[in-house]
């Protein structure tokens, strides 16, 4: 399974690189992340596709392994909409933050080690919900589900 860490850095590739779209692999997670960076406007729009192109028709025949995510890309005066993405839970140390913590990023103040969300910033966040799997911080803080700090983008 691929780590969030692959898809962080592609997409943060692509949009220095000033590509109009690119690929990722089919996963529940790819699908979650991006899925959450284009209801916060930094993407246009994700289509299913194969590693050849973006035909929602043809991901359906395709075996598993050639299914791909397509998202196209975001600019706004030539400037990529995506500065940057960081990645905050790793492997190695997993970030899991209760209702208080999240609250705090959320409005100005540091919890753990992470910094607060500044304007036009947003963290990604994995639930335990399977209905609402992945939420912006501010979804989850309404919806009043923690869980796993993924990244943040800005």
């Amino acid at each position: 399974m691929p780590l969030p860490h692959h898809l962080c850095s592609k997409l943060q590739n692509a949009f220095r690189a000033r590509h109009h779209q690119v690929s990722f692999d089919h996963t529940t997670q790819n699908l979650g992340i991006l899925s959450v960076l284009l209801r916060n406007g930094f993407l246009i729009s994700l289509t299913r596709g194969t590693t050849q192109s973006s035909d929602p028709i043809a991901f359906h025949s395709t075996p598993e392994a050639q299914r791909r995510i397509w998202a196209t890309l975001k600019y706004r005066d030539d400037r990529p909409v995506l500065n940057e993405m960081e990645l905050i839970s790793m492997p190695s140390k997993r970030i899991f933050m209760t209702m208080n913590e999240i609250r705090a990023i959320v409005s100005g103040r540091r919890a753990q080690f992470i910094r607060p969300l500044r304007m036009g910033e947003i963290a990604i966040i994995k639930t335990k919900d399977k209905e609402n799997e992945w939420l912006e911080a501010r979804e989850a803080l309404r919806l009043n589900t923690p869980g796993e700090v993924l990244c943040r983008a800005r």
